[in-house]
């Protein structure tokens, strides 16, 4: 009897599972058609902190937060950038606005950044991690000092970013982490080593973060990991891939507007554009040299030979 009654607990447990997954899998599809205005959470009032602030997709998000009532904080290496977005929100919204100069290679500079903003301003409810470089060198020609650079910047910054405002966020259990990643940290590129680790690290970081606040009880706090294709900043200048007119670069209002709407959905994950899901599900199932054989027909394995990024912060 004993063995009898678990297996029946284990059959019952098995079923529960089951439904479970099918009931989220077609409401994820259900919520796919479901307009962003009819779900959206209130971010009035929060306080939002934005690395890589001073250009690009970052003072977009800025200007799309500011927008809805939010405190924007401003972080970037260069001040007089930041401090020039900073004026722009501010001469168009009545909500306050800080700029600060923080360099993201300096952990300990984040700390204390981090604390400063508490003080000053309040405890971060939304973090969104957009800072990044790319240097687009192969690895035997990469310099160093640069590879260390990408890691600190594009990974290792998002770690003291979230271990800094985590706990607050635990405590109250509410909080949105955005990190802004690439399609090159689902799938590696030629001539971006660096940068592909970089973004496989931050892909992995937030899986596991996500992960670990679910295990603890803490769905208050939302991740939402962002993977985009190419961007039209200056960041990636130059790069060509053999048909353009399927994958074109990225207009940065489109992808700082597809962030914003992830962040009023709770949306975990972000693919730009679509096509990269269906890119994601090849790699899966195809062996090793079909999907070389697709690089090279789409032109990914060259993509980086005509490089002449701005080999600044990303955004």
């Amino acid at each position: 009897m004993p063995r009898y009654s678990a297996t029946m607990s284990i059959a019952v447990e098995c079923v529960q599972f089951l439904v479970k997954v099918l009931f989220y899998w077609l409401q994820g599809i259900v919520l796919a058609f479901v307009p962003t205005r009819w779900i959206a959470k209130d971010i009035h009032g929060k306080t939002v902190l934005i690395t890589g602030a001073a250009g690009g997709v970052g003072s977009l998000l800025a200007d799309n937060l500011a927008k809805m009532g939010c405190r924007v904080v401003l972080w970037d290496v260069n001040q007089k950038l930041n401090d020039k977005v900073m004026e722009q929100i501010r001469s168009k919204y009545d909500v306050p606005v800080y700029a600060y100069c923080v360099d993201l290679t300096d952990r300990e500079e984040i700390y204390k950044s981090v604390d400063r903003v508490c003080r000053e301003v309040g405890q971060v409810d939304i973090l969104i991690n957009n800072a990044g470089v790319v240097f687009g060198k192969r690895v035997v020609e990469a310099d160093d000092r640069q590879m260390v650079q990408t890691m600190e910047v594009n990974c290792f910054a998002q770690y003291w970013t979230c271990k800094a405002v985590l706990p607050g966020m635990m405590q109250r259990n509410s909080g949105h982490i955005v990190t802004v990643a690439s399609s090159a940290g689902l799938m590696g590129v030629s001539g971006m080593a660096d940068y592909c680790a970089s973004k496989f690290a931050s892909i992995g970081f937030v899986e596991s973060l996500r992960l670990e606040l679910g295990t603890l009880g803490k769905h208050g706090v939302s991740t939402t990991l962002v993977c985009p294709y190419l961007i039209n900043t200056g960041m990636f200048q130059g790069c060509k891939a053999r048909f353009p007119a399927l994958m074109d670069a990225l207009e940065p209002q489109y992808v700082a507007d597809k962030i914003t709407s992830a962040i009023l959905r709770d949306q975990e994950l972000v693919c730009l554009p679509r096509l990269i899901y269906v890119m994601v599900l090849a790699k899966a199932i195809l062996p090793v040299k079909c999907q070389y054989l697709i690089y090279e027909f789409f032109g990914a394995n060259r993509m980086m030979d005509s490089f002449q990024g701005s080999h600044r912060k990303a955004s």
